[in-house]
Formats: structure tokens, C-alpha cells, sequence
């Protein structure tokens, strides 16, 4: 199933009104994208949710033991400088940038981009719409990205400023200075 845009051109919904629709219908997941579309992103399968969950659970690790952040499932709407109201597979920000949000901030959807995002591709995903997806997070200022590709078994790795950069899996990938000492190793996709 591919996530339903709906286009809302003629319709400006503040931030607080989104919010409200996503509260008010607790039972769909809803993104908006920086041209404001309203976007429901469908459920995954069992494949890709375990996987999502086994890549959020190795990020976890590390950031209880290095203490340095914060991880986010795929059930947070973070609110982008650019526009956006996206919901990353897996993200991880910053212990200072997270603290300097206030309380109403942090409890509702945080006006603030990542410092990491993961994406996994589940079997129906559209990869050019998860690459703008990628876009979208870069973009907004997020450091580091991985969108992780079985169906065609590669990486993309993105980062501020440069190519893309494409691995073929199996493959290890570093948290580089974003996530200092955090290694994936993608050798189960």
C-alpha cells in the first residue's frame, strides 16, 4: 500500500490544527511534507517492522551507553524548520540541542530537525519518494541519513553538502562525528 497525499492548496492548516487532526485520529499516521500535503503513511509488514524495530533497538545500545541523546521511534512527528511534519524510521538528536526545547516543546511535536535520521524501505515503498523524503530531513538541517534499501540490498548515506553516497550491502556504516563510535553493521538485510 503507498502512503495517500492529499493536497490542501487552498487549505492552510497551522500547526496546532494539524496536530489536532493527528490527535483526533489516533488511529492513521500522518506526515506533511514541505509543500503541504497532508500525507497517511500506511502501515508496514512484518518484515520491515522487525527490521525497523532490530535498527532502532542497535541505535538504542549505543545511546545508553555513550549517554550523548536521544532516540525516536517512527511514531514522532518532528516540526522542520523548512515546513515539514515528518516521522523518520529512526532518529537521534543531540542531549544539549534536545534540552533546549521547553517542556510544551518536547511534549507535543517538536520544532526541531534531527541531528540523525534512519529510513527503511519497506516492499511497497516508493524509493523516489523516500528520497525526497531524505531530501526534506537534509534540507532541514539533519546531519547524517541512511536509507537503507533491501529490495535493491544498498545504502544511500547522506550528508550536508555532498553526493550521495551508495553502499552495497552487506556493509558496516558509521555514526562518523554525528554518532561518535556507533557502527551498524547491515549484514542481516
Amino acid at each position: 500500500m503507498n502512503p495517500v497525499k492529499l493536497n490542501l492548496d487552498t487549505i492552510h492548516l497551522t500547526d496546532e490544527q494539524f496536530y489536532d487532526i493527528c490527535q483526533n485520529n489516533c488511529e492513521f499516521k500522518f506526515e506533511r511534507n514541505t509543500k503541504g500535503e497532508l500525507i497517511i503513511m500506511p502501515p508496514v509488514g512484518g518484515d520491515s517492522g522487525n527490521r525497523e524495530s532490530e535498527l532502532m533497538i542497535d541505535l538504542g545500545i549505543w545511546n545508553r551507553q555513550t549517554n550523548l541523546g536521544f532516540t525516536f521511534s517512527s511514531s514522532t512527528v518532528f516540526k522542520l524548520p523548512n515546513g515539514g511534519d515528518r516521522s523518520p524510521d529512526v532518529a537521534w538528536i543531540r542531549r544539549d540541542r534536545w534540552q533546549a526545547l521547553t517542556p510544551e516543546q518536547r511534549r507535543k511535536f517538536p520544532p526541531i530537525a534531527p541531528d540523525f535520521v534512519m529510513e527503511l524501505r519497506s516492499a511497497t515503498d516508493n524509493l523516489e519518494t523516500l528520497r525526497q523524503k531524505m531530501q526534506e530531513y537534509m534540507d532541514a538541517g539533519v546531519q547524517l541519513g541512511w536509507l537503507i534499501n533491501p529490495q535493491q540490498q544498498q545504502v544511500e548515506i547522506y550528508r550536508p553538502g555532498q553526493q550521495i553516497e551508495i553502499r552495497n550491502l552487506p556493509t558496516e556504516l558509521s555514526g562518523e562525528n554525528i554518532l561518535p563510535g556507533f557502527i551498524l553493521s547491515l549484514s542481516l538485510y
